[in-house]
């Protein structure tokens, strides 16, 4: 199994607060069936996590890997908060996308989709990347409004689902909402976001156990393909996405 969105890195993020931690982290993610995992650190006001930089963590932290004899393969990436300059920041080569390729997480604000997205998605496909917008089932306005995720991916983003969202740890209306993500063909991953083992752990198995459950073989065999399809740099499986049918509100009188 590969995880393709983790924060894994020592001491850089709200992650693993040292190296100690990320072999924590390393150790129970073997346990889950984990082989692979791209490190995402956050780029945002807060943490200024640039490629050059992430590209030594993750060799360190490889090495250590390789010294504690842990079976684990961990791959730069990163997660960027979405701002205007983004793409100029790619071009100085700040940005780092996934396992270097194509594939380009991008974060919303937890509680709106900022005005200019539509138009800043669609300059990242015209560079020749792919956005993969990260946990939507956690954002306040998508759940009000899934009609602006649907434009979004109609036009060629792609999403990525938290595993522990699915299994139900951020409250029953976030697992809703996933499950209504995948069953109208909006969301393309599963990932563990993980940050640490005791509050924000993998939670991969648990959830392609409840997708086997819910959805049937087929769905956890299309999702796992598509992080190997990400790794390797092609082209993943897509369905065409439909509309969320908004349950309509009875006044009672």
């Amino acid at each position: 199994m590969i995880d393709i969105h983790c924060h894994i890195l020592p001491g850089i993020d709200d992650g693993a607060k040292n190296m100690d931690e990320s072999l924590t982290m390393a150790r129970e993610a073997v346990k889950e069936g984990i082989h692979s995992i791209i490190a995402t650190p956050h780029l945002n006001n807060q943490y200024d996590n640039r490629r050059l930089s992430i590209l030594e963590k993750v060799e360190e932290l490889n090495q250590s890997l390789q010294e504690a004899n842990i079976d684990l393969k961990v791959l730069p990436g990163q997660e960027p908060r979405i701002f205007g300059e983004i793409l100029n920041d790619f071009e100085n080569g700040d940005i780092q996308t996934l396992n270097d390729s194509q594939y380009l997480f991008i974060e919303f604000p937890s509680s709106h989709v900022p005005r200019y997205t539509e138009k800043l998605l669609f300059d990242i496909q015209v560079k020749g990347l792919t956005p993969i917008i990260v946990h939507p089932e956690r954002n306040a306005e998508l759940m009000e409004r899934p009609e602006v995720l649907y434009n979004l991916v109609e036009k060629g983003a792609l999403t990525q689902v938290t595993a522990s969202s699915l299994c139900g740890y951020f409250g029953k209306k976030i697992k809703n909402f996933s499950i209504q993500l995948i069953e109208a063909n909006q969301t393309h991953f599963i990932a563990s976001d993980a940050h640490n083992v005791v509050n924000r752990t993998f939670k991969m198995e648990e959830a392609f156990d409840f997708l086997d459950l819910k959805f049937g073989t087929d769905y956890v065999y299309l999702f796992k393909e598509n992080a190997e399809l990400l790794i390797e740099k092609k082209n993943i499986i897509r369905e065409m996405p439909v509309q969320i049918k908004k349950k309509k509100k009875f006044l009672l009188f």
